[in-house]
């Protein structure tokens, strides 16, 4: 599947990097731009499939990328958007998971994108509808709530930690080398432990949990 993009990075090696690797996968980059306020004007303009932002840009150099991504979805429900960063920053990305929506969203680690096919599958599913969260940013708020999930095993936190990468089970169960049948059981087991519903699409189940540890 052939995408449009719309690039927000403010470094031109960068810059250059993301638009050749989305490039080399058969995406099209409409526009690789600088500064949160020309990301604003590209995304209006053209509408892409997705938005991939980096969070800190000009102008100010602080969240300028992630509030244009906020104000966009604000404006278009629908457009997907995949936001990068540096560090992990937990009221960034509990900032861009709290939109409400049930289009596209994701959060990584620029370390990621160095694993091309990781970042490149990222930004399809993103694209596909799905809730893609770092792995790395989901490790540091498990381990900053552990308490809440004293109540879970090691297997159903590792269970938990994929289902927040936006894993469906089956991949879960091959990740893991077992059986889906015990995969849904874990599941049925987080949920039930956690207070959570099972009902809803699955990446809703992912919002559900990152805003349990949140909380």
């Amino acid at each position: 599947m052939s995408l449009t993009v719309v690039l927000a990075e403010d470094s031109p090696l960068m810059r250059d990097g993301l638009v050749g690797v989305l490039t080399r996968f058969g995406h099209r980059v409409l526009a690789a731009v600088g500064d949160a306020d020309a990301l604003l004007t590209a995304a209006r303009t053209h509408r892409p499939d997705i938005v991939v932002t980096d969070i800190r840009m000009p102008p100010d150099s602080t969240d300028d990328g992630l509030r244009a991504a906020v104000a966009l979805r604000r404006e278009h429900a629908d457009m997907p958007v995949l936001v990068l960063s540096q560090y992990v920053e937990q009221s960034y990305a509990a900032h861009l998971l709290d939109l409400g929506s049930d289009i596209g969203v994701g959060y990584l680690l620029k370390d990621r994108v160095s694993a091309v096919g990781e970042f490149v599958d990222a930004v399809v599913r993103v694209a596909g509808g799905a809730t893609v969260v770092d792995p790395e940013v989901v490790r540091q708020l498990l381990n900053r709530r552990r308490d809440p999930l004293q109540q879970l095993t090691p297997r159903e936190r590792e269970v938990l930690a994929l289902m927040a990468e936006g894993r469906a089970n089956a991949d879960i169960a091959r990740a893991l080398f077992v059986t889906e049948a015990a995969v849904n059981k874990h599941v049925s087991n987080i949920f039930q432990k956690l207070d959570l519903r099972l009902d809803g699409p699955g990446h809703r189940r992912v919002l559900a949990v990152l805003a349990y540890l949140r909380a």
